[in-house]
């Protein structure tokens, strides 16, 4: 990669950069629109190449942002991804200096994680029972804790007697986690109906085709609002999975290998959430 490279080349073998890494597609989406919007900002002030660009410049990037009506943590992400674009130039010679290097994140209030109450994820079990495809998916999260990205990148070699195998993606590392009896019985329900295809992915549309991230979103927000739940998304069931583990004494350290925590630290954050509530004799089956 030379050192005179123009921004448009190197947004591109930053793009083709990710995909050799295997980065799931909504990360590297993602990365790409924040690149191409900061690309776009440049050219309007007339740069050429990557190395022509300031810290000062970056930083009237992400002045204009706020003045768009970007919030912080949008503003945060974007800057993530700036970061990393940079990283990746400086260490394939694309840049010789890196003017992120001295930019700071924008201070943030983080949101507590929303946790489903029994009566909550009852209703929902409710809602969908009758859908058997969401019903195995909604439970697979409450009785695993999966992330919505694993849960869509299932196989049916993953599915196993007792367990499910989670493939490797991106940082998060490879496990097994155990099933159930009443995630095992959901799964076997949906097997009964799902679509003759060659497809080997788990959960596939009517047509055959891999159930995809968006698809599986809008279907558990179209059930949430059937159940009369507010303000949840899809990942607050594998939140309520470490809440409702945690409040029935399941040790941090199994509840943050089920689910693929890479550091115990962000299981821990869990406890000053349900410090306080203590849910007796809850059990996986029962969740």
């Amino acid at each position: 990669m030379a050192s005179n490279l123009d921004l448009t080349a190197a947004h591109k073998q930053f793009i083709d950069f990710l995909g050799s890494r295997k980065r799931a597609r909504a990360t590297i989406v993602a990365y790409g629109k924040d690149i191409d919007q900061l690309v776009s900002f440049l050219s309007d002030l007339g740069k050429k190449e990557m190395n022509q660009v300031t810290k000062d410049e970056l930083v009237a990037f992400l002045t204009k942002l706020t003045k768009d009506g970007y919030t912080p943590k949008s503003i945060s992400r974007k800057i993530n991804s700036i970061k990393t674009f940079y990283r990746f130039l400086k260490s394939n010679s694309g840049v010789t200096t890196d003017p992120s290097a001295d930019i700071s994140h924008p201070k943030y209030e983080v949101k507590p994680p929303r946790i489903l109450s029994k009566v909550e994820y009852r209703a929902l079990r409710d809602a969908c029972r009758d859908d058997q495809r969401i019903s195995a998916i909604v439970e697979l999260f409450l009785q695993t804790g999966l992330r919505i990205g694993e849960l869509a990148a299932l196989t049916l070699e993953d599915v196993k007697n007792d367990s499910l195998h989670i493939a490797p993606q991106e940082s998060h590392e490879e496990r097994t986690v155990p099933l159930n009896k009443a995630a095992k019985l959901s799964i076997d329900h949906y097997l009964s109906v799902r679509p003759k295809t060659q497809n080997k992915t788990l959960f596939v549309t009517k047509t055959g085709r891999p159930l995809l991230i968006r698809n599986i979103r809008t279907a558990i927000d179209r059930y949430f609002k059937l159940a009369g739940i507010e303000n949840a998304k899809v990942n607050d069931l594998r939140h309520t999975f470490i809440a409702h583990h945690l409040m029935s004494g399941t040790p941090l350290t199994i509840i943050s290998k089920l689910v693929g925590h890479k550091r115990l630290s962000t299981t821990e954050k869990y406890l000053d959430f349900v410090k306080g509530k203590v849910e007796k004799s809850v059990k996986l089956e029962e969740l």
